[in-house]
């Protein structure tokens, strides 16, 4: 369903790229997109840091505090109000210094399909927060928008399904999916978990055939608006 949607839209299989050793990838010709690309995966603290002249929020304060402040870092990874990406690094932070993080929640989900003239990511959180990249590089940002939230909901909740029998992937983020794959990356408490494989192999699974369903659902919605 979701490989129909693509061609649907004018999209198809992308050519296999050369490797990259580990991240930041530059899966797109424009630098900002790229930056934007990772962010998706909140993979290098550093780059969350406040830009020169930027007043940092309350959540950066915290999550770059020397020394380290536990008791404020448990708090923000706990607190279902901020954006899960926020979570996401505050979880991190604390599993860097080696203290204990919540039980496993699932923060983000993000939906990688290579396609005929770039990559194609879809990429949501726990918040409702999304953020759509097209194979041209182009860049769509939802946030609380009502109408997107039942899909939003449906995915996480079929990703939930996927997290509890996977464990996180201690190594650097793999590149981004090869020609005929498709990835499924979950950003969870514990760390960064995927699952990757052909098309036809990922539709079939037990697990991955609902999330790939919901994120079709999703995805028709989020091109429909990015297109008005």
């Amino acid at each position: 369903m979701l490989r129909r949607l693509l061609t649907a839209v004018g999209l198809g299989a992308a050519p296999e790229t050369g490797a990259v050793v580990e991240p930041p990838y530059a899966p797109y010709p424009n630098d900002a997109i790229n930056e934007i690309y990772n962010f998706l995966f909140c993979d290098e603290l550093t780059a969350f840091k406040p830009r020169p002249g930027q007043s940092p929020a309350a959540w950066q304060v915290t999550l770059f505090a020397e020394p380290a402040d536990v008791s404020a870092l448990s708090t923000l990874a706990g607190d279902a109000s901020q954006e899960g990406r926020v979570r996401y690094l505050a979880c991190t932070k604390l599993r860097q210094l080696g203290e204990a993080v919540p039980m496993k929640r699932l923060l983000g989900v993000i939906v990688e399909v290579p396609l005929e003239s770039g990559l194609d990511v879809l990429a949501v959180y726990s918040e409702g927060g999304v953020r759509y990249i097209n194979q041209t590089g182009k860049l769509a940002v939802f946030e609380g928008v009502a109408s997107l939230q039942p899909h939003v909901q449906r995915l996480l909740a079929a990703s939930e399904a996927v997290v509890t029998g996977i464990g996180p992937w201690r190594k650097p983020r793999r590149p981004p999916p090869k020609r005929g794959n498709m990835r499924l990356t979950f950003l969870t408490s514990d760390g960064l978990c995927f699952g990757e494989g052909p098309w036809s192999a990922m539709q079939r699974e037990a697990t991955a055939g609902p999330v790939i369903q919901r994120a079709t659902d999703l995805l028709q919605t989020v091109v429909r608006m990015a297109a008005q």
